[in-house]
């Protein structure tokens, strides 16, 4: 009995299938007419509803025209942008031509980074020395130089026999030659900062490293040669201090003026005012300019170069 019941589903199954299928055959025949049904389209003037023309058209063709018409454009537009500079407009996408120039860039700015780290370490340690902010020696306050004392603190080494006879030769030489008068070069000209009289000359036993010209308050005070401020700034002992290094490794130092009218970095001609005298700093005994010159890390006399009367 149970197998004639689910015989009797089946079939009653198959006999309600049929009326689907049947529907479904009639939707399809359906669609396929609609599709190839022709169709015309009249241009007709609105006015006199004259004719002005007609096309024969299908749904069918209509469809795969349009169809055809996106794909071209979908096409076209990515041949576009992928082989013109109108790529490089798409965010995130840029061009190997452009990412090798910032490639370049960047190693080139690095580059300037450390340039530019290891000048300004230079200049530091230049300005530390001129002014005598340096704590490992004893600078003479009035000066930015001053002879070491060698031996005292230095621990005793077992030096050998030609060890011995080096320094026998090299204490023979005269090691301190860069103290004695500096000749005049030839192809240096330097500017006079101020005119007056030499009140203190340069002296290498009193570590007197410069010499001091007597002028009036106020008076200006030029720089010797063309250069860059590398230091421009106030210190308790000498006052309104301005160093600016020139060519060929020269550096001229300018103490106890009045006032600054430069900065550090500014660019100067020869002749060209950078500060006004004055009587700054402790070690000040008037009104005066306390000028230094030097060559190469050492001092020369400023009168081989300049005349100062």
């Amino acid at each position: 009995m149970e197998y004639f019941v689910i015989i009797l589903r089946k079939i009653l199954c198959i006999f309600a299938f049929i009326p689907t299928v049947t529907k479904l055959k009639f939707n399809i025949q359906k669609l396929k007419e609609r599709l190839f049904c022709k169709y015309r389209m009249v241009l007709i003037n609105e006015d006199t509803f004259e004719e002005k023309g007609s096309f024969k058209l299908r749904r069918i063709t209509v469809f795969i025209l349009g169809g055809l018409l996106t794909i071209f454009l979908i096409v076209s537009t990515i041949l576009l942008i992928a082989f013109t500079s109108l790529r490089e407009y798409i965010p995130g996408y840029t061009s190997i031509k452009l990412k090798k120039e910032v490639s370049d860039l960047m190693f080139k700015v690095d580059s300037l980074e450390n340039v530019l780290e290891l000048n300004t370490r230079y200049l530091n340690n230049i300005q530390e020395v001129l002014i005598g902010d340096v704590s490992a020696f004893a600078f003479n306050k009035d000066s930015v130089f001053d002879e070491i004392e060698y031996g005292k603190d230095m621990a005793s080494v077992n030096n050998s026999g030609s060890d011995s006879l080096f320094r026998l030769e090299v204490e023979s030489e005269d090691k301190y030659s860069f103290f004695e008068e500096a000749k005049k070069d030839i192809g240096v000209v330097f500017f006079a900062p101020v005119t007056g009289t030499i009140t203190a000359e340069y002296n290498i036993n009193e570590k007197h490293y410069a010499v001091d010209v007597v002028v009036k308050t106020g008076t200006p005070v030029k720089a010797i040669s063309d250069g860059t401020v590398i230091f421009a700034e106030w210190t308790a002992a000498t006052g309104h201090v301005i160093i600016v290094e020139h060519a060929k490794e020269y550096i001229s130092i300018y103490k106890h003026n009045g006032s600054l009218h430069k900065q550090q970095g500014d660019l100067v001609k020869s002749g060209e005012v950078i500060a006004s005298s004055g009587s700054s700093g402790e070690l000040s005994t008037g009104p005066h300019l306390h000028f230094e010159l030097w060559s190469d890390g050492y001092p020369v006399n400023p009168v081989n170069f300049i005349d100062f009367e």
